[in-house]
């Protein structure tokens, strides 16, 4: 059985859930979910061993997408809902429309990956080992510097601020427990995927870089590409404009 999540709901319309990446939390989301609530039942979610979700057991892309399609048919009020993800989120959400495509209207994907490259997935548990022994401050404070892009350290020190906040406040345990499942992502054949897709990067984006996204996309049929200039990773935070604008327009000519 999935585990229970701390799970936020705003908003009337068809269903729309939110899976947020290594690191994050429901609010990784919350420019996005102040906008589309207005047209959609927007449903935000903390995962195991993120923000408010402590972790109960192993976690693992399969577990996490086990979690979503609980929460799917808990709250999704038996429609298919339009699913978006951030970083290692696009990798469960590239699972859960493969897994269980009756559940998907549509996959938008920001900063996706298809899983972590082989020198990553070192990195990765490395940095689990580091939270363990020392804590979420040096990390925090390394990814806000290797994750954002120019212009969000030199003109908006409130989104990098912000973004070091969510990391700082991870369980230690948690946030290991979640990198060990990033660095053992393997990708979803998501050739099969049928619904309308989006995928979104910064141009900055050292963990999703365009060309990297561009393939990607190129194995999804149909799939649409935005590129964000003078953005990183974190682009629901550090372009929300953007990001909003671009997830707008998708939903509403698609």
């Amino acid at each position: 059985m999935a585990q229970e999540l701390l799970t936020e709901i705003h908003g009337n319309g068809d269903p729309l859930v939110m899976v947020h990446g290594l690191g994050g939390t429901a609010n990784a989301f919350g420019p996005q979910a102040e906008v589309l609530s207005r047209f959609f039942r927007v449903i935000r979610m903390d995962l195991p061993g993120s923000g408010r979700t402590p972790a109960s057991g192993p976690v693992s892309i399969e577990s996490l997408t086990d979690c979503v399609i609980s929460v799917l048919e808990q709250h999704g009020a038996g429609s298919p809902a339009h699913v978006v993800g951030h970083s290692m989120g696009t990798i469960v959400c590239q699972h859960l429309a493969v897994r269980r495509p009756d559940l998907v209207r549509s996959l938008a994907l920001i900063g996706p990956l298809a899983q972590p490259p082989d020198g990553a997935r070192t990195a990765v548990r490395a940095r689990a080992a580091k939270a363990r022994e020392e804590g979420m401050t040096g990390i925090a404070e390394a990814i806000v510097q290797g994750g954002t892009s120019a212009a969000t350290k030199a003109a908006k020190p409130e989104t990098a601020a912000f973004i070091r906040e969510l990391l700082t406040r991870q369980d230690p345990e948690g946030y290991a427990l979640t990198c060990e499942a990033l660095a053992a992502a393997v990708a979803a054949p998501v050739e099969q995927l049928t619904c309308p897709s989006l995928l979104i990067t910064g141009s900055e984006d050292g963990t999703s870089p365009a060309p990297s996204v561009r393939a990607l996309a190129m194995r999804i049929a149909g799939s649409k590409l935005v590129i964000i200039p003078a953005c990183g990773h974190w682009a629901t935070l550090e372009a929300p404009s953007a990001v909003n604008d671009a997830l707008l327009n998708f939903y509403f000519t698609t």
